[in-house]
């Protein structure tokens, strides 16, 4: 691994708000691209803040540090990202599911998909699947992102499938999940249609999802 993508992780884990910007700068002028920075640098070390967090080294004041600390890069890495034209108005919605009030990587899923050109309609944290399926059927969203960080609240997402199927809307639909807990076993086991690791690999999830359509 580059020592510059080093640095971003130790400046995360570290919760650096000063230096994260010049940290990533750094990267970006040894000609590192933005979504190597975020995929290697910035999504390693937010899982490194969330190891620590769940071990009791870090406390709930740390991980929010980290979420600012991340927010204070993305505009740094948003001047240097291509927006993809394609994907242009497609509306997609954001939430973390009901019970779980986690946003981090939600909300660096949500910049990176408003940098490529899309509308993202970001209904926060501890989302019923009610309000994500009201939401879907008022603004004719296409695209659900779901994250789930804590284990106890994955039922949350097989509530968000089961309520886009009785309002008959399912199959209109493309719902990812991503966050800690969720896996490509689990979207099979909730009936989502996609899991994404790294919130590029959402946005490769998307847009291959506007691609087939």
């Amino acid at each position: 691994m580059k020592e510059s993508i080093q640095q971003v992780i130790r400046t995360i884990d570290e919760l650096d708000i000063d230096a994260i910007c010049s940290v990533v700068q750094h990267c970006l002028d040894e000609g590192i691209s933005p979504e190597e920075i975020i995929e290697s640098g910035i999504s390693t070390g937010l899982s490194i803040v969330g190891d620590k967090f769940e071990s009791g080294q870090y406390f709930l004041a740390d991980l929010v540090m980290a979420g600012e600390v991340v927010r204070e890069a993305m505009p740094v890495l948003q001047e240097k990202m291509n927006p993809d034209m394609t994907a242009a108005r497609e509306r997609v919605i954001l939430a973390t599911v009901q019970g779980d009030i986690h946003e981090i990587g939600k909300n660096i899923v949500g910049l990176i998909l408003s940098a490529n050109g899309f509308e993202v309609i970001d209904l926060g944290v501890d989302v019923s699947a009610s309000k994500i399926i009201d939401t879907a059927r008022t603004t004719g969203a296409r695209l659900i992102g779901l994250s789930a960080l804590l284990s106890t609240m994955v039922g949350s997402i097989r509530d968000v499938v089961e309520a886009s199927a009785k309002a008959g809307i399912r199959n209109q639909l493309k719902i990812v999940i991503g966050g800690a807990c969720t896996s490509d076993d689990l979207r099979l086991e909730m009936g989502a249609d996609a899991y994404g690791e790294t919130a590029i690999d959402a946005l490769r999830i998307f847009k291959g999802f506007i691609a087939a359509t």
